[in-house]
């Protein structure tokens, strides 16, 4: 590891070289206190080098739509995206979403978002030329039934909607046989669902998408105003969960909440 490219106070960069450490790693696997007895310096520099290298390892901070749109050399605007199916929403995203991470879809009621995450789970079956990833989709349901009549217009108007994809391309692919509907209507129904199931799935190479339709339903029937500290540790365990498959298998995740 060069520590040169750090910016890190000379002396922290000295010391490190010192007492030989070589990787971000070795750092995050000491303590505080081992760390000082280590490098002989002071409790504030060993929390400056731990701050500054835990912040190079934030590769996947949260970004919003905009901020995607605008910083045009972002890391994540780099890498391969699952296409919307819309070339004004892809040209708006750069692509599409990102293959890793968790895309949130937010808004009131009938503003469409149903329908994007059908969409994307047509558009995940496309072949890679065609902004797809050749494989199919996991939606969850953990409040209203899934709209299956609405993924069937879809399909049936897909000729129409992907004018850019040859129709004899498009009169290959079973749709609906790439869809696999889960039902979570408490949360460990849900956990069992993202633990095993989905990640059986995603081992077999059969989804490449997860739709979570939503997250918060599950937390508005289990949770009061008094149990915000218990929601949040659920919360997080969750996401934790989501990141890692969607790293492991570079899997899109969408959840869509009502606002």
């Amino acid at each position: 590891m060069d520590w040169d490219q750090f910016d890190l106070n000379p002396k922290v960069i000295a010391a490190l070289k010192k007492a030989d450490i070589k990787s971000i790693k070795e750092i995050l696997n000491l303590s505080g206190a081992d760390l000082q007895r280590l490098m002989k310096l002071s409790s504030a520099d060993i929390q400056c080098l731990l701050k500054t290298v835990s912040h190079m390892l934030r590769r996947n901070s949260m970004l919003t739509a905009l901020q995607l749109y605008q910083d045009k050399d972002h890391l994540t605007s780099q890498r391969q995206k699952l296409s919307l199916g819309c070339s004004v929403l892809d040209s708006l995203l750069k692509g599409g979403i990102p293959l890793v991470g968790i895309t949130e879809l937010a808004g009131e009621s009938s503003a469409g978002k149903t329908q994007i995450s059908l969409q994307l789970c047509l558009c995940v079956q496309y072949p890679y030329k065609y902004g797809g990833l050749e494989s199919g989709a996991v939606y969850i349901c953990t409040e209203d039934a899934f709209p299956s009549k609405r993924l069937q217009q879809l399909i049936d108007q897909q000729h129409k909607l992907r004018a850019d994809v040859p129709a004899e391309i498009i009169q290959k692919i079973k749709f609906g046989n790439s869809i696999f509907v889960e039902h979570a209507a408490d949360l460990d129904t849900f956990h069992n669902c993202i633990t095993k199931r989905i990640s059986l799935l995603l081992a077999r190479g059969m989804v490449r998408l997860v739709v979570i339709d939503s997250i918060a339903a599950l937390f508005r029937c289990e949770f009061g105003v008094s149990d915000s500290v218990l929601k949040a540790r659920y919360l997080q365990t969750f996401g934790a969960q989501l990141h890692s498959l969607s790293t492991r298998f570079r899997t899109p995740i969408m959840c869509i909440n009502q606002v």
